[in-house]
């Protein structure tokens, strides 16, 4: 076993595992990334989702995620995932701009997004920027929320709601209707702050229809 500490000035909030098996003569990779933590503790007491796949596309993302996180190897790129603090921001606000562009086309710009809590300037302000061009958002944040939803001019296409219950509300879920194509995204982070400049994270892209309609 070989413990890495992480880096410094990081904290390490990704939730993964990955299986690499020799299955005849060659090599496939099983990865498992989840939104919750790997502790038999909270398991029972959260709500929380994960994705296993062979899929080669994202054992390959994960590959280079495990090389920065192991080998100190900055610069990785990655196909699908999402990964903080180099890339996931900029990703996120891309599909928001994305979703401000199909409301003015075609008039579906529409964005679900459930997370323990929301209070990144950047991201508060362009979801401000996308309701007034008119995209629909619902946000379901189970803490605190720094967004104030319904202020005419600014806010009032922003629906916000927590959701409190019998178990820990834990998973985050981002959907984006992307013109009747649907985006659904699942992962490690809030739109805080510190998950997305302060920590390592992950979220993944769930493109199998079935799941993707499950999470919808």
């Amino acid at each position: 076993v070989h413990v890495v500490f992480g880096f410094m000035g990081l904290k390490t909030h990704c939730k993964l595992a990955m299986v690499v098996r020799k299955e005849g003569k060659k090599v496939r990779r099983y990865v498992h990334m989840s939104t919750g933590n790997y502790n038999p503790k909270t398991a029972i007491l959260y709500t929380d989702l994960g994705l296993l796949t062979c899929r080669p596309e994202l054992g390959r993302d994960l590959v280079n995620l495990f090389h920065f996180l192991t080998g100190y190897a900055p610069g990785q790129r990655y196909e699908q995932v999402l990964v903080a603090p180099d890339y996931m921001r900029t990703r996120f606000e891309d599909l928001i701009e994305r979703e401000m562009a199909n409301q003015q086309e075609a008039g579906n710009g529409r964005i679900i997004a459930k997370m323990n809590g929301l209070d990144d300037r950047r991201m508060v302000r362009k979801l401000y920027e996308a309701s007034q061009a008119g995209v629909s958002i619902d946000l379901i944040i189970r803490g605190h929320c720094t967004l104030r939803p319904g202020l005419p001019g600014f806010s009032e296409n922003i629906r916000v709601l927590s959701i409190l219950g019998r178990f820990l509300e834990h998973d985050r879920i981002f959907y984006f209707h992307n013109g009747g194509k649907p985006i659904t995204i699942i992962g490690s982070a809030d739109w805080r702050t510190r998950n997305l400049t302060r920590r390592v994270e992950l979220a993944t892209p769930v493109t199998e229809p079935a799941l993707q309609q499950q999470l919808i």
